[in-house]
């Protein structure tokens, strides 16, 4: 099983990214999916997850209308559209398939600086 996450990096504050997390060795169309976030000393949060046909979302008060998650099952790959980010959304993103005790990524880091 591997979830590996990609589109980190450095951005200005009002910038955009979209991270991806490409999966392989489990039936990903079988599993919900989130993206967590863990900015330094602090707990691992969640911020998004989607059902595992793609019709459902829910998101963290924090970045609803800014984020938005969404999977196509074709490509084994759950996405997050970040947009209007700002300083406090600097953390390291991580993936998780959501069934039993689930699988985690290795996460990427997100900082948004000027």
């Amino acid at each position: 099983v591997q979830l590996v996450e990609s589109g980190g990096g450095l951005v200005q504050p009002g910038g955009s990214l979209r991270l991806s997390c490409a999966a392989s060795g489990f039936t990903f169309s079988n599993y919900a999916m989130s993206w967590y976030r863990q900015a330094p000393g602090k707990e691992r949060d969640r911020v998004a997850s989607i059902n595992s046909a793609g019709g459902s979302t829910n998101y963290a008060d924090s970045v609803k209308g800014r984020f938005t998650i969404s999977r196509d099952n074709a490509k084994n790959t759950v996405y997050l559209q970040m947009n209007s980010l700002k300083p406090e959304d600097t953390a390291v993103y991580y993936c998780k398939a959501v069934r039993g005790n689930g699988y985690w990524g290795r996460g990427t880091q997100v900082t948004v600086s000027s």
